[in-house]
């Protein structure tokens, strides 16, 4: 004969396999939207037809140079956080020199904003090419209505 026991003990327990749930999805979407931040600087480019660098397919960074409305410059290689530089030396960015002077070179852009006088877009590139630039592109956006792709 079995005997019941007269005091039952409740435990409390907590379902954790929903937060665990919660997590892993907030998991997922920070995974897939932080490397479609933008990493470099907001600049209205001037708009203008041209081919896009297939960026997916390589294997090395692509070095940006950005020039802001305000003449300010900043330098920025790859997924890195753009960082504020001089716009005639790239100091503090010495470290720029050793990346460029790499086979083969990763490719070179200069955005600036529309607003930008010529001349500080030429320094800009002066100042890459004294840093070791053999090709230095200017980056800009689709004109409205153009699928910005190539040909």
């Amino acid at each position: 004969m079995l005997r019941r026991r007269s005091h039952s003990r409740l435990k409390a327990e907590i379902n954790i396999v929903p937060y665990i749930d919660v997590m892993l999805v907030l998991l997922v979407i920070f995974m897939v939207t932080a490397p479609l931040l933008n990493q470099g600087v907001e600049v209205d480019l001037p708009k203008a037809p041209a081919d896009t660098l297939d960026i997916e397919k390589r294997e090395m960074d692509v070095v940006v140079l950005s020039v802001t409305r305000e003449n300010r410059c900043y330098l920025n290689v790859g997924a890195q956080q753009a960082e504020p530089v001089d716009c005639r030396t790239l100091e503090p960015r010495a470290d720029i020199r050793t990346l460029l002077r790499q086979q083969p070179q990763p490719p070179v852009l200069v955005r600036a904003d529309r607003e930008v006088r010529y001349e500080q877009v030429i320094q800009a590139m002066t100042a890459l090419k004294d840093a070791g630039a053999a090709k230095v592109g200017l980056s800009t956006s689709p004109p409205e209505g153009a699928s910005g792709g190539n040909p």
